[in-house]
């Protein structure tokens, strides 16, 4: 393509044809019009520099009209310019077509032929190229009295014989949307009709020259009333029995819809027309036994026909192109009816957030199927010297639940080059009811990634741990290729007032869940997965794009399943197009019952701000944030923060890394550069010790407790193994690190004092003493039948020299944790009313229940 005056006009080459300038030129240049009228309508020529003229068609059957000329000039001649217009008795000028064009090449003897068609500003160079039909390329339903019609070719409303009929409603009136403010032209109008528009009547536009066209749903598919009229509450997708299968799915703006069943060579095997049933959904019943089916739908929505992946495929071929048909029995591993562990409340959770590949990747992991589901299923795995990895040393840590990141099947790892070093942390869905195919050894066998994850996850519950399952129903990884978007245009995502997508997730679009169907496959996909696949909680990517009836609704459904499955979330208030009262964020917490926040606050003053690299934070260095720590520690139970209020501890996740931003270790490095390798470990310990001591539950980092390291960077969602990898000699490196944040586990595990379940508790039983900015101590009140001690006293000293703590009696005084150690056993014992504790440390002291 070139470009002249701001024009795009297409480039040619003919064998005959060349740049060189010419004295002389003589031009030929047919003209087309589809209605047929040329009355007025002329050429205006020109060469760059000169004055201009008129030239006049003539019979230029059966094409249409011709024009022929000279042009001449000593200098030579680059170009001659021109423009197709109509004029009246009264204006030359009163319409034209198009802006400035331009002949531009021309044979060896100066001669040049070229043909136009009206509405096209492209220029033909044969005639046989011009194969354009006037035609009417959609006619959309957008409000209650608006059809807006769109045209393959421009046409001009006030000159053209354009004439409109509305077969099923009367026309009020027609608005041209003229494609810029100085043109003539447009290429689409608004119908306004009379009487309010049906959603079950079928209309008709017809257009002189551009035929007719159905009218099909466009805004209008966001309006409540769509939802109203067209939203399906039953099953949906392939729902198979050894003896037959339905195929179900929901699309009330297609006219036709066809099953197209494909062969495992990706060869089109049958189709088979669908029918319509309730509520715009579209069936077929085939009998059999379909197990391992290939199939695809295929649409016709305006002239358009597009075909997509079922959005309830279970199971899909490799890289997720194709649907698959699965029968789940046969997925089930050994022992799978094995319930989960046992659970009561959610503040009983220490969560561990884990990458399936980043756990076995190390070359030092002892794992056979490195990166892979199977992977975390070997048992026994060690390093070359003996020490465990993999769900043995994650299971001896102490932690309740692993929060895998994405496992379903995602867009930007290519399955069929798992030789090819690749990597991401899955947060750009494709697929959402089936598991990612390249932790699979088989990605090519549909069934076999579900096997494997079910494998895992038995391996897990094997262990004494519960899986949390991280969703991202938030946004898509590409609209016009999502099978939502596909099967049912408009609908799923969530537009601004102008008409383009919102973005509040920063990745191009936002999921609407407050549209019925889209908040029905959120909640389907979770019991999905709660029921088949055992999974014991989710944590919802940005959960503040999502509305709070959709995060209730879901609520409420796992209840339904298993009270003991864990919802948790990104509530942060995001730019998306919702009203803010609306939004499942934080501010709204205490309309979401059940529901954790993630707690950035407590991130964020204990480390420093996770967005500014050398912001600092209470554990190194700064002051004035003892107020936001305490806030964090009582899970924001009797301390406010920014008018969030939470109904219970279980609402409030409290953590100082996890898988984005930089490591609590790199953040440290960036803020104390001049700090000891000592101090370092001391600083991180400190933040560590806050987290698993607080109200609420805990969130740790694959890796948090021996330091883990990116290396610095910040954003490692496809950055190669060496940089996302569990380092499993650093765990041997930082093996005493490892050892405290074990103990400080189990303290939190031996007495509910650490986990108490009501705001009514932590009120009664949790006293802060008063001190400085960086210096947080506090009192907990137990019970006897909680253990064997009836106060706990915990002191987070974030100076850098030691502190004289005075405590109220003299004891005895058992010492849990100190700058070293941690657990539930006496570390040491005082019988004194002060105790000095270390720098940049936490210490915890127990006073027994005396003796009756």
């Amino acid at each position: 393509m070139v470009t002249i005056h701001g024009q795009q006009q297409e480039d040619f080459s003919a064998d005959n044809l060349s740049t060189i300038e010419h004295k002389k030129v003589s031009i030929t240049l047919h003209y087309n019009r589809y209605d047929g009228d040329y009355s007025g309508w002329n050429l205006w020529v020109w060469l760059e520099g000169k004055n201009g003229r008129m030239v006049e068609f003539t019979d230029g059957h059966p094409f249409g009209k011709r024009a022929t000329f000279d042009m001449e000039d000593p200098s030579g001649i680059a170009r001659v310019g021109f423009i197709i217009r109509k004029s009246t008795d009264e204006n030359d000028w009163a319409s034209k077509r198009f802006d400035d064009r331009f002949i531009t090449q021309f044979d060896e003897n100066g001669h040049a032929e070229v043909w136009l068609m009206q509405g096209t500003e492209k220029i033909f160079h044969h005639e046989e190229d011009v194969n354009v039909t006037p035609e009417i390329l959609s006619a959309k339903l957008n409000d209650w009295h608006d059809i807006t019609v769109t045209t393959n070719l421009a046409f001009d409303w006030e000159h053209d014989n354009i004439e409109v009929d509305l077969h099923g409603a009367a026309i009020r009136d027609i608005i041209i949307s003229k494609d810029h403010h100085a043109s003539d032209l447009a290429h689409e109008m608004t119908i306004k009709t009379k009487e309010p528009l049906s959603l079950h009547e079928k209309y008709k536009v017809m257009i002189s020259h551009f035929g007719e066209c159905d009218v099909s749903y466009g805004n209008i598919v966001r309006m409540d009333q769509f939802d109203k009229d067209f939203a399906y509450d039953g099953p949906l997708g392939a729902l198979f029995t050894k003896e037959k299968t339905l195929f179900r799915f929901w699309s009330p703006t297609a006219q036709k819809a066809i099953l197209v069943v494909y062969t495992k060579e990706n060869v089109k095997k049958e189709e088979h027309e669908m029918k319509k049933g309730p509520s715009g959904t579209w069936e077929h019943e085939a009998p059999g036994n379909l197990d391992g089916t290939i199939y695809m739908y295929r649409v016709k929505i305006g002239r358009q026909w597009q075909e997509a992946v079922d959005p309830y495929a279970k199971a899909v071929t490799v890289n997720g192109e194709k649907s698959v048909v699965i029968d789940l029995a046969r997925t089930n591993p050994p022992l799978w009816e094995m319930p989960s562990p046992p659970f009561d409340q959610p503040e009983d959770a220490i969560i561990y957030e884990l990458h399936v590949r980043d756990a076995s990747i190390d070359p030092n992991s002892g794992v056979i199927h490195k990166g892979k589901y199977l992977g975390l299923t070997e048992p026994a795995t060690v390093t070359p010297d003996g020490a465990k990895t993999g769900l043995d040393y994650f299971s001896d840590l102490g932690i309740t639940h692993i929060q895998l990141l994405p496992i379903y099947d995602y867009w930007t790892v290519d399955e069929t080059k798992l030789d090819t070093p690749q990597y991401n942390w899955g947060y750009d869905p494709k697929h959402f009811n089936a598991p990612e195919g390249s932790y699979s050894i088989n990605p090519f066998e549909p069934a076999t990634r579900i096997i494997e994850l079910k494998k895992l996850i038995h391996a897990i519950h094997s262990k004494g741990m519960r899986v949390i399952m991280d969703v991202v129903f938030n946004h898509v990884f590409d609209v016009p290729r999502s099978n939502f978007h596909l099967l049912m245009p408009g609908y799923y995502f969530r537009y601004k007032k102008d008409g383009v997508l919102s973005n509040g997730t920063g990745v191009g679009n936002d999921t609407a869940s407050e549209r019925q169907m889209m908040r029905k496959f959120i909640v389907d996909s979770l019991i999905y997965w709660a029921t088949e696949f055992k999974i014991d909680g989710f944590r919802f990517d940005l959960m503040g794009i999502h509305d709070i009836d959709t995060m209730n609704a879901a609520r409420k459904a796992l209840d339904e399943v298993d009270p003991s499955i864990i919802m948790l979330g990104e509530g942060w208030d995001l730019p998306t197009a919702l009203p803010s009262h609306l939004k499942a964020s934080q501010a709204n917490a205490d309309k979401m019952p059940g529901i954790a926040h993630f707690n950035d606050s407590i991130r964020d003053h204990l480390k420093g701000n996770n967005f500014s690299d050398h912001d600092s934070g209470f554990v190194n260095g700064r002051s004035g944030y003892n107020y936001f720590i305490k806030q964090g520690i009582t899970a924001g139970m009797y301390l406010t923060y920014d008018n969030q209020e939470y109904r219970s501890p279980s609402q409030v996740v409290n953590y100082v890394e996890a898988h984005d931003n930089h490591t609590l270790w790199d953040k440290l490095l960036l803020t104390n550069p001049g700090a000891s390798q000592e101090d370092l470990k001391s600083m991180h310990k400190l933040a560590s010790s806050i987290i698993l001591l607080s109200q609420g539950i805990p969130f740790l980092h694959a890796g948090q407790e021996f330091m883990r390291t990116k290396n610095g960077d910040h954003n490692s969602y496809r950055s190669p193994d060496h940089i996302n990898k569990l380092d499993w000699n650093r765990k041997a490196e930082f093996e005493q690190e490892v050892r405290y944040i074990k103990g400080l586990i189990s303290l939190r595990k031996s007495n509910n004092v650490f986990r108490m379940k009501t705001k009514e508790d932590i009120v009664e039983r949790l006293h802060f003493y008063p001190t400085d900015e960086h210096l947080i101590a506090y009192r907990l009140k137990a019970l006897r039948e909680e253990g064997p001690y009836e106060e706990y006293i915990v002191i987070h000293n974030a100076h850098h020299h030691p502190v004289k703590f005075h405590l109220q009696s003299n004891g005895p005084w058992h010492i849990l944790a100190n700058s070293h150690q941690a657990g539930t056993e006496a570390l040491s014992m005082i019988n004194r009313n002060q105790i000095e504790v270390s720098r940049l440390s936490t210490f915890v002291l127990a006073k027994p229940f005396r003796l009756r």
